[in-house]
């Protein structure tokens, strides 16, 4: 009987796949796949509803799966765990994969939009910018937690901790100079790359015809919307506007 929804457990080397055919029974269980024999045991298959959990690598291989005639769903992990079996023999690979296969085939199951290689080209460039702005935070704390062992307490205020590191910098002994030094131009280059990336984003929204109507509502601009775009695209996945605020985490709670 022919193979109507297949789970997939998705890892970086060994994958579980798991298939069901019509009456719901185990048409095909293989509980270690290579990574390398992943796209040619789907290819082999009559087209058919594939199901994965929305993580690392997801979006890529919901594409490839795609261009086989296979409906891709990808769905948040919390989503799946009601549906594996309990006990030590609920969790691993094989397992995992069952629930997969048995959660996409729920009517009332949320899914993750695919994002396009595009979407997630834009994606990476405010993951990448939200990095460096975290690195920049950390060693602006860097700087002022070393200062306050020397009896140099500064404020919280990066401002602040620029102005005052580099005004001290001169009267501080030694090594100390050195690594408060390196550490100021360390922060310099970050404000580099930062300033650079926030072009990147200018460039992206100046390209993008749905970007520039979303900079027309009050309070979003070029940054705003690019993550927007790029997390959910056109946004009809959504059935309403509450809907896509819950799952932006935007809840009244």
């Amino acid at each position: 009987m022919a193979i109507v929804s297949v789970g997939i457990d998705l890892a970086k080397n060994v994958f579980a796949v798991h298939g069901v055919d019509e009456s719901g029974k185990p048409a095909l269980v293989r509980p270690s796949v290579p990574r390398a024999r992943l796209l040619e045991l789907i290819a082999s298959l009559p087209p058919c509803l594939i199901g994965m959990e929305a993580c690392s690598g997801a979006h890529h291989w919901a594409r490839e799966f795609a261009q086989f005639g296979h409906t891709v769903r990808l769905m948040a992990p919390k989503f799946v765990i009601p549906y594996r079996l309990s006990g030590k023999r609920g969790k691993n690979d094989a397992a995992d994969a069952a629930a997969i296969c048995e959660a996409v085939t729920r009517p009332n199951m949320r899914f993750v939009p695919v994002k396009s290689t595009e979407q997630q080209g834009q994606l990476l460039v405010h993951r990448a910018r939200q990095g460096f702005v975290e690195q920049r935070t950390a060693t602006l704390n860097r700087i002022r937690g070393l200062l306050s062992e020397l009896g140099i307490v500064l404020p919280l205020k990066a401002a602040v901790v620029r102005r005052e590191a580099l005004a001290r910098l001169e009267d501080l002994p030694g090594w100390a100079n050195t690594v408060i030094g390196d550490l100021l131009s360390e922060v310099s280059r970050l404000d580099e790359r930062i300033a650079q990336y926030d072009q990147h984003i200018k460039t992206m929204a100046r390209q993008s015809t749905e970007a520039q109507r979303l900079m027309l509502l009050p309070g979003i601009g070029e940054t705003t919307a690019t993550a927007l775009l790029s997390t959910i695209g056109n946004g009809r996945d959504f059935k309403c506007g509450r809907q896509l605020c819950a799952w932006l985490g935007l809840v009244p709670g």
